[in-house]
C-alpha cells in the first residue's frame, strides 16, 4: 500500500463515492479501483456483510462492486446496505443489527472508508476535506448530528484535521480554476439523493483566487427519484400495480405495500423470503389480472432485482443520448421489452424538475440576484446528463452560459484542492 500525499478530498455520495488526492503543485488525481477488468474512480456506496463458513463462520465485509458480487452470489444469506448516506442526518436512525451486533452510522461509514482505502491501495493522509450536501436527505434532517457522525468515523481512521465543505462549493472551486476574469457562478450538483446549489462570486486576479459565497440551497430530489419514476410508470404496472382483486363480493385495489420495496433493489431481492411473497402467491388466485401478478412472482423467483435496476440505468442513459430508449429485462420466465420515448420520461419527471428549479429560485433570492446576474452555470453530477434537467437551465439562463464536465470527480477534485489553500475559512460549511 503506497503512502498518499498530504491532502484528501472525500466525496461520499448516496450512490457513488470518490476520493481525490492533491499534490503540492496544485494537481488533483482521483484514487482508482480495478474490478472485472475495468478501472474506475467512482466506487458504489454499498456494503455487504456475510459469514464465511469455510473460514469458521468468520464475519466478512466488502464494498462497491465487490459487495454487489457477494450479494448476487449469496442472495438472502448476507446483509446488503446501500444509500446509507441518507441515514447520516436522521435522528430516527440509531443503529442496525448485523450478525447480532448493533452498527451505528459511524460504524458503517468508517468500515466503508477503511475498505475504500484498502481497495485503492493508498493510505489516507491525516488531513481531509469532506463534502456534504447543502440539504441532507430524509425527514427532519439534523445536520449537526450528521457532522458529528462524519467526524467520529473519520477520526477512527486517523484523520487529525477534518474540514467540511458544501459539495457544490467544491465543484465551484474546481470549475473556477479555468476562470480568467471575475464571474458570478451558479453551481448545480445533482447526486443520487440530493440536488444542491451554490452561487459564488469569483475573482481570479492576482496570485490568489478570491471568492465570496452569496447563497446556497438544496432539495432531496435527484437521480434516485428519476429512477423511481421509471419504475413507477414502466415496471410496477406490469407487475399488477393499480390492478384489482376479488374479496367476497367486493373488488379491491392491490395493496401498494407490495411495491414499496422497489425503492431499493436489495430489499426487493429478499422479498421472496418474506411473508409478502406468500401473500403475493395467494393474491394471484383472486386477482382480476393474474398474469400481471404471475409476472411479479416470476420476477422475484428469477432474483432479477439487480438486473432490473441495471436495466433502468441503461434506459436512462439511452434517453440522455437519444429520443427513445429500450427497456429490456430478461430473466427466467420473465421477458419485459418496451420502448420509452424521451417525451414520456420528461413528463414523468416534470414535477421533480420543477421542484429542483424552485430550489434554484431560493438560491437566487438569497443572493438577491436575477438570472441575468449569473455569468456561468456549471452542472455536475451524473444526473446532469438528463436532457430535461439541462434544458430547464438552458431555458432559464441561456444555453451559452451552461457548462458541464468531469461530472463524477469535480467535487472530489475541488475538495482536495481546497485542502491545500493557505486559508480554508472562505470555503468551509460552518456548523449551525
Amino acid at each position: 500500500m503506497t503512502q498518499a500525499t498530504s491532502t484528501l478530498g472525500l466525496d461520499f455520495g448516496t450512490t457513488n463515492s470518490v476520493a481525490s488526492l492533491a499534490s503540492a503543485d496544485g494537481r488533483a488525481e482521483a484514487m482508482t479501483f480495478g474490478h472485472g477488468g475495468e478501472t474506475f474512480s467512482a466506487c458504489r456506496s454499498v456494503l455487504c456483510f456475510w459469514k464465511d463458513e469455510d473460514a469458521g463462520a468468520r464475519a466478512k465485509m466488502e464494498i462497491g462492486p465487490w459487495a454487489i458480487d457477494q450479494f448476487l452470489e449469496l442472495g438472502g444469506d448476507c446483509r446488503f446496505i446501500q444509500s446509507f448516506k441518507t441515514f447520516a442526518a436522521s435522528p430516527f436512525f440509531q443503529s442496525t443489527t448485523i450478525h447480532n451486533k448493533p452498527w451505528y452510522f459511524e460504524d458503517l461509514l468508517s468500515a466503508y472508508l477503511r475498505r475504500l482505502s484498502e481497495r485503492a491501495g493508498t493510505r489516507w493522509p491525516t488531513q481531509v476535506v469532506m463534502g456534504r450536501p447543502v440539504q441532507f436527505a430524509g425527514a427532519q434532517p439534523d445536520e449537526t448530528l450528521a457532522r458529528t457522525r462524519y467526524e467520529t468515523a473519520l477520526k477512527r481512521l486517523g484523520f487529525e484535521t477534518i474540514h467540511h465543505v458544501y459539495e457544490p462549493v467544491a465543484a465551484a472551486f474546481f470549475y473556477a480554476q479555468r476562470l480568467t476574469a471575475p464571474a458570478t457562478i451558479l453551481v448545480a450538483d445533482f447526486g443520487g439523493g440530493t440536488s444542491d446549489f451554490s452561487i459564488i462570486r469569483f475573482d481570479p486576479c492576482g496570485s490568489k483566487l478570491r471568492a465570496e459565497a452569496l447563497s446556497h440551497s438544496g432539495i432531496g430530489i435527484a437521480g434516485d427519484a428519476f429512477d423511481q419514476r421509471l419504475i413507477e410508470h414502466v415496471v410496477a404496472p406490469l407487475f399488477g400495480k393499480d390492478s384489482t382483486f376479488r374479496s367476497g363480493d367486493k373488488t379491491l385495489p392491490v395493496p401498494v405495500s407490495f411495491y414499496t420495496r422497489f425503492a431499493q433493489w436489495n430489499q426487493l431481492s429478499i422479498m421472496r423470503h418474506t411473508k409478502d411473497f406468500a401473500d403475493l402467491q395467494k393474491l394471484e388466485t383472486v386477482s382480476n389480472a393474474p398474469q400481471l401478478i404471475r409476472a411479479f412472482i416470476n420476477f422475484l423467483e428469477a432474483d432479477a432485482s439487480y438486473l432490473l435496476y441495471r436495466a433502468v440505468a441503461q434506459v436512462k442513459m439511452q434517453l440522455s443520448q437519444g429520443a427513445a430508449g429500450r427497456f429490456l429485462l430478461e430473466a427466467g420466465k420473465l421477458n419485459l421489452d418496451r420502448t420509452i420515448t424521451r417525451a414520456e420520461f420528461d413528463g414523468w419527471i416534470g414535477e421533480d424538475v420543477l421542484a429542483i428549479q424552485s430550489s434554484v429560485d431560493e438560491a437566487l433570492a438569497r443572493a438577491n440576484l436575477k438570472e441575468a446576474g449569473i455569468d456561468r452555470v456549471f452542472l455536475t453530477g451524473g444526473t446532469s446528463y438528463v436532457p430535461a434537467l439541462r434544458e430547464s437551465f438552458e431555458a432559464r439562463f441561456g444555453g451559452g452560459k451552461i457548462e458541464t464536465g468531469d461530472q463524477f470527480v469535480s467535487i472530489a477534485h475541488g475538495l482536495a484542492l481546497i485542502a491545500q489553500q493557505d486559508d480554508l475559512e472562505p470555503w468551509l460549511a460552518q456548523a449551525k
